[in-house]
């Protein structure tokens, strides 16, 4: 019964993110927005991307993964070309179950978060898996270490796993239609014990789709379908700094930081699916703290809102807000007992 349910809601979402690109096809044409830095993923393999990493090892060269039940593969991708240029199968981790972000953390270890839960709590504990990433470009082999993974108030569903660059502690966003919480897992995880990660702030604006750190640990960005807020992250206390002008993707999933901390990358699942730069708020070279300058749009970003919400941002939001409801609705069905 649980097999057919998470098969019937993957069939779902492709559906919707479907729906959803006929939409956004239908809006009126938003004014001009320079989406220099971006790539298109070129990998007919690479059909449901759901994370995205940046690697200080190899420039110009993005970690990603599939979404679900895909298997034990990350795919380093060259945004030159778009094209995979290695192709790393992990070992020791037994069969992966829903992968949904990687990270990557201090000393390059890559970090891989197996930690999505369609039917909301379904799962007693999830997974992490950790891994060196390889200092040569070809398609090979790494053993990974597994940690178990339960959160401290209960089972819940989330896409988003951050490691923090300078203290290589993980943080976990989940994902929740009335807005989130961020979770901080051990100083150090345990390999033969459980980790439980314990809420440290709520995140009440999103359904976070995944986050990521800028490459200094000064602030932490997060996005959801159709929006994304960049905070401070002032010791882990967060403090909202303004909404991120988050590109309309057919299924905006994932988000990471240039490593020289300029600009920010979506992502987005769907075969061929593209990934789009836009600049960091307030123009910091290096990721670090900073406002958004006053006076015209930074590389032609639609106007903000008193709000600091984009006016594209809220077209799209409109456009889709039927189909959002339906998936609502549709998940609620599945997860009323049987």
């Amino acid at each position: 019964m649980l097999r057919r349910s998470l098969s019937s809601l993957r069939g779902f979402r492709a559906g919707f993110a479907g729906l959803a690109a006929v939409l956004l096809a239908a809006l009126p044409a938003a004014p001009a927005v320079a989406d220099d830095d971006g790539f298109t993923m070129k990998d007919s393999r690479i059909t449901e991307s759901s994370g995205l990493a940046a690697s200080r090892q190899h420039p110009g060269v993005y970690w990603t993964h599939n979404d679900s039940d895909d298997g034990a593969f990350l795919y380093a991708v060259d945004s030159e070309t778009g094209e995979t240029v290695a192709t790393v199968t992990m070992t020791g981790v037994g069969t992966p179950r829903d992968v949904e972000a990687i990270s990557m953390g201090p000393d390059n270890k890559l970090y891989v978060g197996d930690i999505g839960d369609n039917l909301g709590g379904t799962w007693a504990y999830v997974w992490i898996y950790e891994l060196p990433e390889p200092k040569e470009l070809k398609d090979q082999t790494i053993k990974a270490t597994q940690y178990v993974v339960k959160y401290e108030d209960g089972a819940r569903d989330a896409e988003a796993l951050m490691v923090h660059p300078k203290t290589g502690r993980v943080y976990i966003a989940d994902k929740n239609e009335a807005g989130g919480s961020l979770y901080e897992g051990p100083a150090d995880l345990s390999a033969s014990g459980t980790n439980v990660f314990r809420k440290v702030a709520s995140v009440p604006d999103l359904e976070v789709t995944d986050g990521a750190f800028s490459p200094d640990g000064k602030q932490l960005a997060l996005r959801a379908y159709f929006g994304g807020i960049l905070y401070d992250w002032n010791g882990g206390k967060i403090k909202k700094v303004e909404r991120l002008s988050v590109p309309l993707q057919r299924q905006g999933e994932s988000v990471t930081f240039e490593t020289d901390g300029s600009k920010i990358m979506y992502g987005s699942e769907g075969s061929g699916s593209s990934v789009v730069a836009r600049d960091v708020p307030g123009g910091s070279g290096s990721g670090g703290s900073g406002s958004s300058s006053s006076g015209g749009n930074d590389s032609g970003t639609t106007e903000a809102d008193a709000d600091g919400t984009s006016s594209t941002f809220k077209v799209g939001a409109l456009a889709v807000a039927g189909a959002v409801v339906v998936v609502w609705g549709f998940k609620r069905v599945l997860r009323r007992p049987s």
